[in-house]
């Protein structure tokens, strides 16, 4: 505690802890009032009539440099049993580093392309009057969903199925644009569709099928 208690009591504070603590301004009104009292003892001492007076003679300045000495005793003590805090340090400016050229530069990965959702895919152009079949071949109770579509025209289509001694006709259509649906197999064998062009232009049959089959025969 000597670091600043000395200096604070003579009104000398050069680290600023003593203004802090209030020593500071108790050494100077010490330092003002032992300043006043010698001004005042040099005045009687040259006054011709005047017996030499000891040093702060007036008793009313002796009393307030007795209390000033008496708090700056107490705040002595008290600093002496308190830890010293910590002086704190300048902290260094936070400063962002830049991110590695090869961060910076990496782009977020491209997306794999999408897959088809069906299974198999087929097109053929009708000539006006041709027609093609097209199969899946499927156990009893088996079912793929399908569409197709005449890509702006339209054709004359037969549903059915056969194998194994047996056929059947789900559903037969003339004049259809598209169509979109699921066929269960009624029994193992080939399931499928049959498309003719009745019109006068050609027209281009798109099929698409995904499910519960083993193959898809077609021309």
């Amino acid at each position: 505690m000597t670091v600043f208690w000395l200096p604070a009591e003579y009104g000398i504070d050069a680290t600023g802890l003593g203004r802090v603590l209030g020593l500071t301004q108790m050494g100077e009104i010490k330092q003002q009032l032992y300043s006043e009292a010698a001004a005042e003892d040099a005045a009687l001492a040259a006054s011709p009539n005047s017996a030499p007076a000891p040093l702060s003679g007036d008793p009313a300045q002796a009393e307030r440099l007795a209390a000033l000495e008496a708090q700056l005793a107490a705040i002595a003590a008290r600093t002496d049993a308190a830890p010293m805090p910590p002086a704190e340090m300048p902290t260094a400016p936070q400063v962002e580093t830049a991110a590695p050229a090869a961060e910076i530069a990496a782009a977020p990965a491209q997306a794999e392309a999408p897959v088809s959702a069906w299974r198999d895919e087929v097109s053929y152009t009708l000539a006006p009057g041709e027609g093609i079949e097209v199969k899946l071949v499927m156990e009893k109770g088996a079912v793929a969903e399908f569409e197709w579509t005449a890509n702006g025209a339209v054709l004359n289509f037969d549903t059915h199925g056969d194998g194994g001694g047996n056929n059947i006709s789900y559903e037969k259509g003339r004049g259809v644009p598209d169509q979109v649906g699921t066929l269960t197999a009624a029994f193992t064998g080939n399931h499928g569709w049959f498309w003719r062009n009745r019109t006068e232009a050609p027209a281009t049959m798109t099929l698409r099928a995904r499910g519960d089959y083993s193959e898809m025969r077609a021309p």
